[in-house]
C-alpha cells in the first residue's frame, strides 16, 4: 500500500471514529460513570468490534473482487451511494444530541461488554466498512496489506476513543466537545461527500 493511500485511509477512519454518534456517548457515559479505566476498557473493546467488521470485510472484498466483478462494481456504486447519505445525514445532524452522556454507574466489566456489542450491534459499522474499504482493496493485496488496513482501522478507532476517555477523565472538556460537535459533524460530511464523489468520477 502507498504512503498517499493509506494517509486517505487513515483520513477516513479518523474523521470516521471522530464522528457523534453511539458509540461516543458509550464511551463518553462509561468514563463519566466510572472514571478512566471504565472509558478506556470501553474504548479499546470497541475497536476490537471494529477490528473484527475490518478483517471481515476485507477478506471477504477479496474473494468478490476475484470471483464476481460485476457484484463488486455493485457493491462500489452502493458503497458510494451509502457514503453520500451519510455525508448529508452529518451534514444536517446540527449539534448532535449523541453528546449527551447521561448519568450512568459504570465499572470495567460492563464497560468492556459495552464497548464490544454496541461496534457488533452496529449494522451501520459493516456497511460502512463495506463502502469504503471498497475503495482500498484490489484483488491482488496481499495479506500484509489486509492487515495493515485492518489494524490501522482498529487502532484509529482505538486511539480516538482512549483520548476521549483520558481527556474526560482529567477535565472539564464535555462542554467544549458538544459546542463543537457541529463542526465535527460538518467535517465528516463534506469528507464522506468528497470520497462518494470520487467514487462516481472513477
Amino acid at each position: 500500500m502507498s504512503l498517499s493511500l493509506w494517509l486517505s485511509l487513515s483520513a477516513v477512519c479518523a474523521m470516521g471514529a471522530m464522528s457523534p454518534g453511539p458509540s461516543l456517548a458509550m464511551v463518553l457515559r462509561h468514563t463519566l460513570g466510572g472514571g478512566r479505566v471504565p472509558g478506556v476498557i470501553a474504548s479499546v473493546c470497541h475497536a476490537a468490534g471494529v477490528g473484527f467488521y475490518a478483517a471481515l470485510t476485507v477478506w471477504g472484498l477479496g474473494a468478490v473482487i476475484a470471483h464476481q466483478p460485476v457484484l463488486f462494481k455493485a457493491i462500489t456504486w452502493g458503497g458510494a451511494a451509502y457514503l453520500a447519505w451519510l455525508g448529508v445525514k452529518a451534514l444536517r445532524a446540527g449539534r448532535g444530541g449523541a453528546l449527551e452522556a447521561g448519568d450512568i454507574a459504570s465499572h470495567p466489566g460492563a464497560a468492556a461488554r459495552d464497548g464490544v456489542l454496541v461496534a457488533l450491534a452496529n449494522p451501520k459499522l459493516i456497511l460502512f466498512f463495506v463502502a469504503l474499504l471498497s475503495q482500498f482493496v484490489s484483488a491482488d493485496m496481499g495479506a500484509g496489506a489486509k492487515t495493515t488496513i485492518v489494524a490501522t482501522a482498529s487502532l484509529i478507532d482505538a486511539g480516538w476513543y482512549v483520548l476521549v476517555a483520558l481527556a474526560l477523565s482529567h477535565s472539564a472538556v464535555l462542554p467544549w466537545l458538544q459546542a463543537r460537535a457541529h463542526w465535527i459533524n460538518r467535517a465528516t460530511g463534506v469528507l464522506l461527500l468528497g470520497l462518494a464523489l470520487r467514487i462516481v468520477i472513477g
